[in-house]
């Protein structure tokens, strides 16, 4: 019986290295993506005369860090108005550019590639070039150092999510379409009856960049947001730091960290509406 075991001992042991083996590159990937946050977690729970040092090991553990992101800053504001922002503005950004994205891709018109080059011209402009003169047109109408000028634009325009939408939508079969009008639907029924199911992996990929985009966005509420009150996370982590005396690191580790939790929980939601979606597309 000992022979036997000591036999199952090298087999189990190779089929453990063939595993490794065949998702080597896997391991290696989620490892790469897996350190940084680990990074974060070690430095969060360190004293800020250690976190700018070699030591990547905490001498001491400061728990008390995620203790002071609730106590020296509204985290659950701040949490909050990036939230409300982020929402608003994939809200928004859907609600603009599908319609736009349906009509570049499905309809016929003239101007119509024309316009589509504007779009992708529009993606290449970097928007430090319109601050300024924007800046000036929401100052004008009394909205600087409020939210409006942040989530409004997405209700208008937003060149990117039309681009992925149109390159999107192309790939849906016309014949789907066609067979929507010749059944009596018009160009919005055959779009939010047709288009819109069978674009759910596109509509979910494109919702998550901008959630992720907003949520992540330094520049737009530096530049709006006035008030302490409607910091958004990543002004307000600027704000935890005193660059004299380099303290409050170990602070700002712990609210980069706590701030990670409705990036997971959105992406986990959009992982699975992604993958639905792709099983379930044109399969009838």
């Amino acid at each position: 019986m000992t022979a036997a075991v000591g036999a199952r001992g090298p087999v189990a042991w190779r089929k453990v290295l063939d595993w490794v083996a065949v998702h080597s590159l896997g391991l290696a990937l989620g490892l790469m993506f897996t350190l940084p946050i680990v990074f974060v977690f070690l430095t969060a729970v360190m004293s800020d005369s250690q976190a700018f040092t070699e030591d990547l090991w905490p001498r001491e553990w400061h728990w008390g860090n995620f203790l002071e992101v609730f106590e020296q800053a509204p985290l659950l504001t701040y949490l909050g108005n990036s939230l409300l922002y982020s929402m608003l503005a994939t809200v928004g950004m859907l609600a603009s550019s599908i319609p736009a994205a349906y009509a570049l891709a499905k309809l016929r018109w003239r101007g119509r590639n024309v316009v589509f080059l504007l779009v992708v011209g529009a993606m290449m402009l970097p928007p430090q070039v319109v601050a300024v003169p924007l800046y000036d047109t929401w100052s004008g109408l009394g909205l600087t150092g409020t939210l409006w000028p942040l989530i409004v634009p997405y209700f208008l325009f937003d060149a990117f999510s039309i681009f992925l939408l149109r390159q999107f939508i192309l790939t849906i079969p016309q014949s789907y379409v066609d067979a929507a009008r010749v059944d009596g639907c018009t160009e919005f029924q055959a779009l939010a009856r047709i288009v819109v199911p069978m674009a759910r992996p596109g509509i979910a990929a494109t919702a998550l960049f901008c959630f992720l985009y907003t949520w992540n966005d330094y520049f737009g509420p530096l530049l709006y947001l006035t008030r302490t009150e409607l910091y958004t996370v990543p002004v307000a982590l600027k704000s935890l730091v005193d660059t004299e005396t380099q303290s409050g690191i170990g602070t700002m580790f712990a609210m980069s960290l706590v701030s990670l939790v409705p990036i997971v929980l959105f992406f986990i939601f959009a992982q699975r509406y992604i993958i639905k979606g792709i099983a379930t597309t044109g399969i009838k």
